[in-house]
């Protein structure tokens, strides 16, 4: 978020009445003008949006006037889930393999195949037929990757670089000058050989980084490992093996990986860091469709993506249409919620994909407690000593599992963990089951989602709670980008949950990522390629809700006949010094609203010092972020220096505004 104090600013002042024509995309930020609320690096904080054909608007030539009631008193407050906003991880748009996780080879086993037909793809061969013979055999010391690349070597006297195979990873590999690279592959050969390992631009012209191993002339593979350090950066790189001697040779479980991911845990750092920011509460994977698959020979099967990673034989998600090698498994995810500070929370299959299933459920039931007992069991127990040998005697705090996705068939009985919560995969009341929490998912134009701040008003506060773990605004009039539209429809859908908090338990975003280069799921909260990312305002949009969750929740009632394009809420949340009354607002229309914020009830006063607040708004209502402007719409903090239990302020048309008001000590 940009920050800024000093700004200008109509807060603490009764702002004048006009009726004025204004012209989207024109910078008022000048101090002579009353619209100079917010201005900060040259972007227009606060600002006059036309919106043309966008419902909920009114009359755009008018200001419209609105009072915002707080009772911030403790009688009516009410505490909220410490697990209300999350995040949700799914393999889609190769979020994970190419993205979050780290590894740079594609198909770094050999294994693939798309729809049942065997493929070396991406791997490409470097020389011609005269001089290379390429084809796999199923010759591997691996048990469960049985598939290795053979390479026969034809030429006595091979042109100058030798010959062999490249990888260009998932759409070239990003290599930066001066960082390290850790090269792992098993290797064996007919004959004593040398091979060249070379990092190098996509045509492979420029060298970034080189080494030379030696390889035995044996039987036996063998696991060779080496460090590359890059001296030179390119965005789009790729991995080539060569040898300029005759002869075969063997290879299988080739790796590249970055030697700066995260804790040394595998993960893109940049990515994590951008999921850090949201201080998710929980994380629920690993999906999603890509729980089920089309067919259940596709199925995420969590015990076959544990263990050493030469070992995953990976699979091919049938929904999504892309082969994963499943180095991030089950352990890696459960890893990642320990990472972000998250409760993990864990769909396993059920039994059924699209398009078949099986009337035996015990041996999924089985699967899910051998799940259970793998991250939650003593180091001495069959499943909790692999998670031990895997480098994690500690017990994962693995409280949430839910049964499949959104396919309401199949029920799950058990005794062993009492203290599990499930959570139901139908999204209507009441259960035919047992379930402590229900699932929901929401995707709908912003118009509807801004309307559908309301729809838990009237659900139970009983258990069942619901569990609102997939929800987006879908169908605006750019489908393609998320927009501020987006954003601001979702946030009013937010508040909505914050007010019925004691509904609802939980609830995240999907998709959360999306690989440019892979955009099958269309908008989602964090774009990237192989060396850019940034966030969709629906991710900026989220940042204002980090504090919600174990915060107190107040009353709000909003007066203004202009109340049907606001969402309000108002919370009570806490640094780790400071307190602060957070009131937040969404305005989904074309007016301008001159706003009076009334706060009772407080044992403290307000203080000046340490208030601020947050705008997350645009000159245009349908931009979004790029990776060529990736903070055109952010959210702007300044200081608020009429901040008081009473003030005035104006909000600008559809706008997201958060005040952060520091209450006094006693």
């Amino acid at each position: 978020m940009c920050t800024c104090a000093g700004s200008s600013s109509m807060l603490g002042s009764k702002p004048k009445q006009r009726k004025k024509k204004h012209q989207q995309g024109v910078n008022r930020c000048s101090s002579s003008s009353s619209w100079a609320i917010l201005c900060c690096c040259s972007i227009l904080a606060f600002t006059v949006v036309r919106g043309a054909g966008l419902p909920l608007g009114g009359d755009e030539e008018d200001e419209a006037a609105a009072s915002l009631d707080v009772d911030a008193s403790w009688a009516k407050a009410r505490e909220i889930p410490q697990t209300l906003f999350g995040v949700f991880f799914e393999e889609i748009n190769h979020a994970g393999a190419g993205g979050l996780w780290a590894e740079l080879v594609s198909n770094r086993g050999f294994e693939a195949h798309i729809n049942n037909t065997p493929t070396i793809d991406p791997w490409s061969v470097i020389g011609d037929e005269s001089s290379l013979h390429l084809t796999t055999d199923r010759v591997s010391c691996f048990t469960k990757n049985v598939v290795a690349l053979r390479m026969e070597v034809l030429c006595e006297k091979c042109l100058p670089g030798g010959v062999g195979v490249y990888n260009p990873g998932f759409w070239g590999m990003n290599i930066e000058g001066g960082k390290a690279y850790h090269l792992v592959m098993y290797v064996k050969s007919t004959r004593p050989s040398e091979l060249t390992v070379q990092l190098t631009s996509s045509d492979g012209l420029q060298t970034l980084a080189s080494a030379t191993i030696t390889v035995s002339g044996t039987s036996n593979w063998t696991k060779l490992e080496q460090k590359l350090v890059a001296k030179g950066t390119n965005r789009t790189s790729r991995l080539q093996i060569t040898t300029s001697q005759k002869g075969t040779v063997w290879f299988d479980q080739v790796s590249l990986m970055p030697a700066d991911t995260y804790k040394g845990h595998g993960f893109h750092t940049e990515l994590i860091t951008m999921l850090l920011d949201l201080k998710p509460r929980f994380m629920r994977f690993p999906g999603g469709c890509f729980v089920e698959g089309n067919w259940l020979r596709n199925a995420f099967r969590w015990k076959e993506t544990i263990g050493p990673w030469e070992e995953r034989p990976g699979h091919y998600g049938d929904v999504w249409n892309y082969w994963t090698d499943d180095g991030l498994g089950f352990y890696e995810f459960l890893l990642l919620a320990e990472d972000l500070g998250a409760l993990p929370v864990w769909v396993f299959n059920a039994g059924i994909s699209h398009n078949d299933g099986l009337d035996m459920i015990e041996p999924f039931v089985k699967d899910a407690l051998d799940g259970l007992e793998f991250a939650m069991g003593s180091e001495e127990s069959a499943w909790g000593s692999i998670r031990a040998a895997m480098g994690h005697p500690e017990r994962f705090p693995l409280k949430y599992v839910a049964i499949g996705n959104e396919d309401c068939l199949k029920e799950f009985y058990q005794d062993a963990y009492p203290d599990i919560q499930i959570i139901s995969n139908c999204d209507h009341l009441p259960l035919a089951h047992p379930a402590d929490l229900y699932d929901s998912h929401i995707y709908a134009n912003a118009t509807y989602m801004f309307l559908q701040k309301n729809k838990f008003d009237t659900a139970p506060r009983t258990r069942p709670k619901a569990f609102v773990s997939e929800y987006a605004v879908q169908g605006n009039k750019d489908p393609g980008k998320a927009t501020l539209y987006a954003s601001l429809a979702e946030a009013a859908f937010l508040i909505g949950l914050e007010k019925n908090s004691d509904a609802v338990e939980m609830a995240s975003y999907a998709p959360l990522f999306v690989n440019d280069n892979d955009r099958r799921w269309l908008p989602d909260a964090i774009v990237f390629n192989s060396w850019q990312q940034y966030g969709t305002p629906s991710y900026w949009m989220q940042m204002l809700f980090r504090e919600s969750s174990g915060a107190v929740i107040h009353p709000v009632s909003v007066i203004s006949s202009y109340s049907d394009s606001l969402a309000a809420s108002a919370i009570t949340w806490k640094d780790t010094e400071n307190s602060f009354l957070r009131v937040k607002i969404v305005n989904f229309g074309s007016h301008a609203v001159n706003l009076t914020i009334h706060a009772t009830g407080l044992e403290v006063g307000v203080s000046a010092k340490g208030s601020r607040v947050t705008v997350l708004t645009s000159n245009n209502v349908m931009q979004g972020n790029s990776f060529g402007n990736p903070n055109n719409v952010v959210p702007v903090t300044r200081e608020l220096r009429g901040a008081g239990a009473e003030m005035q302020t104006l909000l600008a048309p559809y706008s997201f505004t958060a005040f952060d008001l520091a209450l006094e000590h006693y």
